[in-house]
């Protein structure tokens, strides 16, 4: 197992790591749209959510992976209605086949987040 850390996303805010690689597979928790830079949260939907592909880019970028290496995200949103937002900008992002993924309106999210996306890569 290997905890992989980068400066270019948002430092963990708990007791957790940005990610965790294990053979071949990265697992990266869930990212807010946090600037790395200043650790605040960005403003509007889509600037949100590219954000958080920002961040997930950048821990990616880290292990020597990139979106195509992705086979499953679980999106968090805090409105359902922002799920159509979330394919169009993945539409910009992903080739096809796609990753598996899952999604779900939920109550509340960290920091008043309104995105929260969990990322899993895999590379032989």
């Amino acid at each position: 197992m290997k905890i992989t850390e980068t400066d270019n996303a948002p430092k963990a805010i708990g007791t957790y790591s940005q990610a965790v690689k294990v053979n071949g597979f990265l697992f990266i928790s869930g990212q807010i749209p946090l600037d790395p830079s200043t650790m605040e949260l960005v403003e509007g939907i889509e600037n949100q959510i590219n954000q958080v592909f920002e961040n997930i880019n950048q821990i990616l970028k880290a292990e020597g992976m990139d979106f195509s290496n992705v086979v499953k995200l679980s999106v968090l949103l805090d409105d359902l209605n922002h799920f159509e937002k979330v394919n169009e900008i993945m539409a910009s992002i992903f080739l096809k086949p796609y990753p598996a993924r899952a999604a779900y309106e939920v109550s509340k999210l960290p920091k008043g987040s309104s995105v929260e996306i969990e990322t899993i890569a895999f590379k032989e």
